[in-house]
């Protein structure tokens, strides 16, 4: 299973848009030192869309934020397709996360000021990139907010601003899209639709998701379940349902005392 300990090679995976390799994330030290990932070797294929899981404080999120090059690592490498994140300074990370990563989070993060439409382009324009005009109508359609690219976000509800946000992510085609609970302030209805967008994103167009999410039913949309457990990645499923997501959950959570 790709998400167990493998052999690090030299040569870079030709099939993994983000890997990590033997990743340690400590924060603080001495008595007040907390270890939250302890030696990570895990892959995320292209075209894929995996979701991360784990009990609270398993370093689920810290993984994704390590990935994503949003924090450090004490030790070990992650790599973004060939790219290897921790070898980059400021400003190469800030290249990498506008050119090859796109973010989704519980927070939608639009401007208020800004139309759904200037939201989405907001990212390529600062970096002075234009959108291809068929893949952004494509992203518009597939999203389904054709008849509110004029609105600002207080006129959107809360699926449609989170779509706003997908369509941000996934119009300038990333290397890989990470997204941090992504339905967590939506109801279940809109969850759905959102959920439903970012499988098709990846079945349809061959888009990389990575998601961390809580809940058993969004990580169903998922090709593939990897779970951790006090920084270490203990589990994994394929072609996950919501009843065997939630029973691997059940034993994790057991097998940790909570």
């Amino acid at each position: 299973m790709t998400a167990t300990a493998a052999t690090a090679t030299a040569a870079p995976s030709t099939t993994a848009a983000a890997r990590a390799e033997g990743v340690w994330k400590v924060y603080g030290s001495g008595e007040a030192q907390v270890t939250a990932l302890r030696g990570v070797n895990a892959e995320f294929a292209r075209g894929r869309f995996t979701a991360i899981m784990g009990p609270s404080g398993s370093g689920k999120s810290t993984l994704m934020h390590c990935l994503a090059g949003l924090d450090s690592v004490t030790r070990g490498e992650v790599f973004i397709g060939d790219t290897e994140v921790t070898g980059l300074g400021d400003a190469g990370l800030t290249r990498l996360r506008r050119d090859k990563v796109g973010f989704i989070f519980q927070q939608f993060n639009l401007l208020p000021t800004l139309t759904a439409a200037e939201n989405i382009l907001l990212p390529m324009s600062i970096a002075g990139r234009k959108p291809d005009p068929e893949w952004y109508r494509t992203v518009i359609d597939t999203v389904g907010l054709g008849d509110r690219l004029g609105h600002r976000p207080t006129q959107l509800s809360g699926g449609q601003q989170q779509r706003v946000a997908c369509a941000r992510a996934l119009v300038a085609r990333p290397e890989v899209i990470f997204a941090d609970e992504p339905t967590g302030n939506l109801d279940s209805r809109a969850g759905a639709e959102v959920l439903g967008f970012l499988r098709d994103s990846v079945r349809d167009y061959g888009q990389t998701i990575v998601m961390v999410t809580h809940d058993p039913n969004a990580a169903s949309y998922a090709d593939r379940v990897v779970f951790l457990a006090d920084g270490e990645i203990v589990d994994e499923l394929a072609n996950p349902t919501a009843a065997s997501v939630l029973e691997t959950m059940k034993r994790l959570d057991g097998s940790a005392g909570v």
